[in-house]
């Protein structure tokens, strides 16, 4: 058994016992690891009130290679993200991030994952109002990339054909074979044709260094949606998604009355 010190961000707590609670975590050293957190639910734990949904602090875990289920020794609070649970589109956003994380990143080592997904909590938190939707699209894109799920979309995901993003007509893109298709190879449905202006959205998404795009309602549901099923496609088991589920249909949003446009159908 070894005692490791790392980065963590909590992603999922459930009750063990009644005094003590299993933690999921995203942890910058160990890849996402569960803990069980002894005593947590005792009014005087030492873990004190660290241990909620998005918090972040140093996590001290007894780890051993052979167990699923590790000893979560002390939690070290250094963020309780309060500033993403006092907005309903902020927080939506992140309990994605937090969904996919926690469904899709690996229980081994990848520090780019977890800088991914904290970037990203960072970036949602600081977000202009109306750009909290475009911070979780590209906050979601960005991680799914560094998870080895990057989408192709410079160049034709089947021949390599570099994709003109002035050109005028639509792109296909194809969420099973993982990006953007040439005319001459455009696959067989189902598809999205993306019009320029939402593909040159998409491509600025997937741009961490640009400027975030200006998405009006209806293009930003779009963008939701072709994302959404993207992570369905790709995460590959049976099972619900609950968050992005949320997230993807703003459920907490009156349903906009203007038409959706084609790059969400």
């Amino acid at each position: 058994m070894a005692l490791v010190t790392t980065p963590a961000v909590v992603l999922q707590t459930y009750r063990y016992s009644e005094t003590s609670k299993v933690v999921r975590l995203a942890t910058r050293e160990l890849g996402v690891q569960s803990a069980i957190a002894k005593g947590a639910l005792r009014p005087k734990s030492r873990f004190g009130a660290g241990l909620e949904l998005l918090s972040e602090g140093s996590a001290q875990l007894y780890f051993r290679e052979a167990r699923e289920l590790h000893t979560l020794g002390a939690f070290d609070l250094a963020n309780l993200r309060r500033d993403l649970a006092a907005d309903v589109g902020r927080f939506a956003g992140a309990t994605v991030l937090a969904e996919v994380m926690l469904k899709m990143a690996p229980p081994a080592p990848l520090p780019a994952a977890y800088d991914a997904f904290t970037a990203a909590l960072d970036a949602l938190a600081g977000a202009a109002p109306d750009a909290i939707d475009a911070a979780g699209v590209r906050g979601i894109w960005l991680l799914l990339g560094v998870l080895g799920f990057e989408p192709s979309l410079g160049t034709c995901v089947r021949d390599g054909t570099t994709i003109d993003p002035d050109g005028r007509d639509p792109v296909t893109f194809s969420v099973a074979e993982g990006g953007v298709a040439c005319p001459t190879c455009a696959p067989a449905p189902p598809l999205t044709r993306l019009p320029r202006q939402a593909y040159r959205d998409l491509l600025v998404l997937n741009d961490a260094a640009a400027d975030l795009p200006r998405l009006d309602a209806p293009h930003a549901a779009a963008h939701r949606r072709l994302v959404a099923r993207f992570v369905r496609h790709h995460f590959g088991e049976a099972g619900a998604l609950s968050a992005l589920d949320f997230w993807e249909r703003r459920a907490w949003s009156p349903t906009p009355s203007t038409p959706v446009p084609s790059a969400a159908s």
